[in-house]
């Protein structure tokens, strides 16, 4: 058998990064020592959270997105294809929403490619970006909330604050309508709060009290902590990254009409995150708000359990496990006692096509075209379903995650499976594997999933406190 190990530096002992081992050599010389620097080691803290030196530098990532996306060509190559994409929607689709937004959209997207092209290096980014999020989403967003115009999700979720106010449920008992069905999980409740508090009697309180703004600021709150959590160093501010990808297509669309994904996919960035810096009751207390929010993000629990298990041993993993599912049965049991038929109904049988009222959540996916040969294909549609839920089981228990990248992508992976393969299901769904794909890449500088120091550095002691004398 070939060695992989690096000669010179300890072997770990252990499972997985054996948390007991102990170098049996000296740490390599640190760097110059300064002020606010300690000897022996960088002034920031490197990943994961233990902080030893006691290996050779990781070597570099060869393929960095922030360096391809500052290129001119691919900036304005992004800025086309958005402008195509969001072109084609007063074209091809039938929703009033989607047309108004491909109208703004679309020039908005044209002029940033041509402040790409003409403006220095130094402001074109920016500039570009600034535009298209005006153009994109501020813009239109305005316009649809000022006018009352949204989809059928921020009723909903609008509805569903007013009767948990009300009634102590955020469930009608006896849904007659498609927009009776509401197949969010409790918590989701908590976006349409605002609403119900500050009601819509004038221009203000239906910009503030609108539930878009508020899936909108915890998508945003939820991806500028993971990128504090995961970036390096400080070395750069998410503000670019960050309007870049809330202006491109993939989001502003999805914020513009709705939303209601945005929030599942902070908090799973976000979560993954936490789980790489060891942030156990924090990764457990996200993971359980992100799963009384939608059924359809759980397995982001098992993914983030073996990512801790995986870097920091069995007592951090079963800390944050045990905190996600008594922090969300805390939120759920008194739902399944009192409510248990109305929650079976519309936030299981609802969004599979179970019942009587068929969801209208629907793109030519394949799991959607196979629904519609009738029960038979309703059924192969399910049972295709649980062979890639089972799939992605064994994937994650035989390779399981070593970074937030990894995890994130296994995530990503099972999720646009599921999306595609369930009887019901919509191409805005694919908006939380896509930025679980993207935006852990972008904040931690790095393409490859692999952690970003050897695993003997992970087994080092802390570097003392205070300088050394």
């Amino acid at each position: 058998m070939v060695s992989t190990r690096t000669p010179g530096y300890p072997r770990p002992r252990g499972r997985f990064t054996g948390r007991g081992a102990t170098p049996t050599t000296p740490s390599p010389a640190g760097h110059p020592t300064g002020p606010g620097r300690l000897r022996g080691g960088p002034a920031h803290r490197p990943f994961p959270r233990q902080r030893g030196r006691n290996g050779p530098p990781p070597p570099p990532d060869r393929l960095i997105p922030a360096r391809l996306a500052g290129h001119r060509g691919v900036q304005l190559l992004g800025c086309l294809i958005a402008a195509g994409w969001a072109a084609g929607f007063p074209l091809v689709s039938d929703l009033a929403n989607q047309r108004l937004w491909g109208f703004v959209a679309a020039p908005a997207y044209l002029l940033a490619g041509l402040l790409c092209l003409v403006l220095p290096r130094r402001f074109a980014a920016r500039a570009a970006a600034a535009v298209a999020l005006l153009g994109a989403v501020l813009v239109p967003l305005v316009v649809l909330v000022l006018q009352g115009r949204h989809q059928s999700e921020v009723m909903v979720v609008e509805r569903s604050a007013h009767l948990l106010l009300t009634t102590g449920s955020p469930y009608l008992p006896h849904p007659v309508v498609v927009t009776d069905y509401n197949p969010y999980l409790p918590a989701m409740s908590l976006f349409g709060m605002p609403r119900a508090l500050f009601g819509d009697g004038n221009a203000l309180a239906r910009l503030a009290g609108d539930a878009r703004i508020w899936f909108a600021v915890a998508f945003v709150v939820c991806l500028l902590a993971s990128w504090r959590l995961l970036r390096p160093t400080r070395d750069r501010a998410p503000l670019l990254p960050l309007t870049v990808l809330t202006a491109s297509p993939l989001i502003a669309l999805a914020l513009v009409g709705g939303g209601v994904d945005l929030p599942l996919i902070g908090l799973c960035c976000l979560a993954m995150a936490l789980a790489e810096r060891d942030r156990t009751i924090a990764a457990g207390l996200v993971l359980a708000l992100a799963g009384t929010l939608k059924w359809t993000v759980w397995p982001a629990l098992p993914v983030a359990v073996l990512l801790l298990w995986r870097l920091y041993g069995r007592r951090p993993a079963a800390r944050a496990g045990l905190t996600a599912l008594g922090a969300a049965l805390a939120v759920m049991v008194p739902y399944v006692l009192a409510r248990g038929e109305e929650l079976r109904e519309q936030v299981v049988r609802f969004p599979l096509g179970l019942t009587a009222i068929q969801t209208p959540a629907g793109s030519p996916l394949p799991g959607k075209v196979l629904a519609g040969f009738g029960p038979t294909g309703h059924t192969a549609s399910l049972v295709l379903l649980t062979v890639g839920g089972l799939g992605v089981t064994v994937w994650l228990l035989a390779r399981p995650p070593v970074s937030a990248i990894a995890a994130a992508d296994l995530l990503a992976v099972g999720l646009a499976i599921a999306f595609m393969l369930a009887p019901a299901g919509r191409f805005g769904y694919l908006a939380l594997p896509a930025v679980l794909m993207i935006w852990p890449r972008l904040a931690a500088r790095r393409w490859s999933g692999r952690l970003p120091v050897p695993s003997a550095c992970l087994l080092a002691t802390p570097e003392p406190a205070l300088p050394r004398r």
